[in-house]
């Protein structure tokens, strides 16, 4: 039924994202490539309601010919489709329409592999550096507490976010899954350069930090976020190591991904009691010290609803 004359037609675009998240080292990285205008992006690309069948085949399809990567186990994130956001490589429509985002997560153990594409690793903790407490509060905490209790002024309910989210005050405890709401957060006050992008002025403070095209900066929080919580009652921390490995490895893939300084005792009791990896009588001899025994995932199907987690037993 065509629209009356007093009626606006506005048009939707569809785009899909995907945080594709690996290990490098002892570094969670994640697949980046660049916007039109240069900014460092997450692979990006448009859903053609005519062409495509679903949005995973269309996800797979425009990733692997961006970056050369293929992806594996992929999962839904959200939806995203705050009014502005804008990116050139969703799906075409009239000019001024509506942009609807799906993104997903991904997990690979793929990251030694050369794209030959416009696509690089990038680390997590350089996009969001304040989210690396392996060794104990980032150094920039200090700077973010100044201008955050500047932007709170005398406002109680700002101050309260703050000091939850930052952990500002003594008696607040850091709470590894708020990524996006820290994300939010610094955004709300100004202090990350997409906000004085979108607001055209200049950035309030420099945090060394990584600024991401559109809102793709947000989307990559809440996978972060999203697997930091898993890593609790699902193990997927298994999709991101190789078929062997050691104990001390598997520690520090979940460090990089918590973010946190895990007691190395503690681990290895939650591992052992979560029966999720058995050993193989194999030693790694690249260890730098003693061989250490290898072991696998001896858990159910990774994706199986029954399979548990791992605990984070606090900061050594």
């Amino acid at each position: 039924m065509p629209a009356s004359p007093n009626e606006t037609q506005i048009g939707v675009r569809i785009g899909l994202s995907v945080v594709i998240i690996a290990l490098r080292g002892h570094q969670a990285v994640v697949l980046t490539t660049h916007a039109p205008d240069g900014a460092s992006a997450l692979p990006f690309g448009p859903f053609d309601p005519v062409k495509d069948r679903t949005f995973e085949l269309a996800l797979r399809d425009f990733v692997a010919q961006q970056t050369g990567f293929p992806l594996g186990f992929v999962e839904q994130l959200y939806t995203f489709g705050d009014m502005g956001r804008a990116s050139p490589r969703a799906t075409p429509g009239p000019v001024g329409a509506r942009e609807v985002s799906v993104g997903y997560l991904a997990l690979t153990t793929g990251s030694h592999a050369d794209t030959g594409h416009d696509a690089r690793w990038t680390p997590l903790f350089d996009i969001f550096p304040w989210e690396d407490w392996r060794k104990g509060p980032p150094a920039l905490l200090d700077t973010l507490r100044t201008h955050l209790l500047d932007w709170v002024a005398q406002d109680a309910k700002r101050r309260s976010r703050a000091e939850a989210l930052f952990a500002l005050s003594p008696d607040a405890r850091w709470n590894e899954e708020k990524v996006l709401e820290r994300y939010e957060l610094l955004y709300e006050a100004g202090l990350v350069a997409e906000a004085a992008r979108d607001n055209e002025r200049d950035a309030a403070i420099l945090l060394n930090d990584l600024p991401m095209a559109s809102d793709h900066r947000r989307i990559a929080a809440t996978a972060l976020g999203r697997l930091r919580s898993k890593l609790k009652y699902r193990p997927v921390l298994f999709d991101l190591m190789p078929d062997e490995f050691t104990l001390s490895s598997l520690q520090a893939a979940a460090e990089a991904i918590s973010g946190l300084s895990l007691h190395k005792q503690n681990f290895r009791r939650g591992v052992e009691r979560t029966a999720l990896v058995s050993a193989t009588g194999r030693f790694a001899t690249d260890t730098g010290g003693r061989p250490a025994e290898l072991f696998r995932y001896a858990g159910p199907d990774i994706n199986g609803a029954s399979a548990p987690g791992l605990t984070l037993p606090g900061q050594r």
